[in-house]
């Protein structure tokens, strides 16, 4: 007779050496196979593929098995098999090189598969093969390759992913894509007219990035939400940013180093563009009345406009004001009243010991018309005190 889904995996356990994994066996009638945890190694997974390839089911996920590159081509072989399995996960497992590349041969003429979850600390070469595999493969609709290590190098490589005509979700947060990758990166979003949500948080993109993002965003229509979240961004970042910035809805930038001005430009480019913007994060920044007025004059006009700040009480900053000496404002002092400095002192020095009790000194200085801030004094005090002795001679 011919046997059971159930026994055939019971047999290939024994047959290959583990321990069967009763999750799997206790849900061998729905069509999603959550194995997440489960310890499973390369040869639990070879088990698992003998007996998947005969199943319909349309998730698999399996992530954090320690699978590796070897139980990576068990499972890419059960594919050959396995028509119906549409979403797949395989985060966290090792699966290095050898992983990324069989991964990607199996993406080239899969027919199934419409998202499929990859954050494997895959190195900068390695996003070529996604690259490749992808160009060809117009199925996959949703893509995470967050939590690698592509760098610069996997920035410009994953440039050529977008050319790819079916991706609509694409996330690549945590990657270090920066430099000449973001840039490279942006090139290929220029040509992309499919995408629609495009994560790139935690990536170091900078200034340069979001110029060059910037340049994209005027020519890629598409794109919906971005997400450049902890991007090192400053005001002039978001500036070079908002000149592409009329077609997406959403534009998530917040824990960028940005201030009220980047704020204001924001709500500037949808009060005085045709912008599609609607929802802008910047949870991070404390924006002042004048952005508040602002906010509220452009809502008029565009009320679905959602803007999420960090408070009212941010400022523009004026230049910095110059950092003056205070031994030199005491000098000054000493000069316009014809004082030296051994009078100043030998009139605080009621004991005439030469020494002053710090606490005494500070009092003295609060006292008398010099005029110091509470800052300078304490600057003072630790540069006439450097040992920390608790008196100044």
């Amino acid at each position: 007779k011919e046997m059971s889904v159930a026994e055939v995996y019971l047999e290939a356990c024994k047959l290959v050496g583990v321990v069967p994994v009763s999750y799997f066996i206790r849900n061998l009638g729905s069509t999603t196979m959550t194995l997440n945890h489960h310890g499973l190694g390369p040869l639990g997974c070879k088990a698992l593929a003998i007996a998947l390839s005969d199943m319909h089911i349309d998730t698999l996920e399996l992530a954090d098995n320690h699978i590796q590159a070897e139980g990576t081509k068990y499972i890419v072989e059960m594919f050959q098999a396995n028509f119906t399995i549409e979403h797949l996960d395989l985060s966290n497992n090792c699966l290095q090189s050898g992983g990324a590349e069989c991964v990607a041969k199996m993406l080239l003429d899969n027919i199934s598969l419409k998202s499929i979850k990859l954050s494997n600390r895959f190195i900068g070469d390695d996003a070529k093969y996604f690259a490749n595999a992808l160009s060809s493969n117009s199925r996959i609709k949703e893509l995470d390759l967050s939590h690698n290590e592509f760098s610069i190098k996997g920035g410009e490589h994953l440039g050529q992913l977008l050319t790819n005509q079916g991706l609509e979700v694409l996330d690549l947060s945590w990657n270090c894509i920066r430099m000449k990758g973001a840039v490279a990166f942006c090139a290929g979003l220029k040509v992309n007219m499919i995408l629609k949500h495009l994560d790139l948080s935690w990536n170091g993109f900078g200034n340069e990035g979001a110029l060059a993002m910037g340049e994209a965003l005027k020519f890629n229509n598409t794109l919906v939400h971005l997400n450049l979240n902890n991007n090192r961004l400053t005001n002039e970042g978001v500036s070079m940013l908002c000149r592409g910035l009329e077609f997406n809805d959403t534009l998530r930038l917040a824990y960028n180093s940005l201030t009220v001005e980047g704020a204001l430009a924001l709500v500037n480019v949808v009060k005085n563009t045709s912008s599609a913007l609607e929802d802008i994060n910047i949870c991070n920044v404390l924006v002042n009345e004048n952005f508040v007025h602002l906010l509220e004059v452009t809502c008029q006009e565009h009320p679905s406009l959602d803007v999420q700040y960090g408070g009212v009480g941010g400022f523009i900053a004026k230049k910095p004001l110059k950092h003056v000496d205070p031994m030199k404002l005491i000098q000054d002092y000493l000069d316009q009243n014809k004082l030296r400095l051994w009078d100043f002192f030998r009139n605080i020095d009621k004991d005439a010991t030469m020494r002053i009790p710090v606490a005494d000194f500070r009092k003295a200085v609060q006292q008398s018309s010099v005029p110091l801030d509470r800052y300078q004094i304490e600057e003072l005090i630790h540069r006439l005190d450097r040992d920390g002795t608790g008196a100044v001679d």
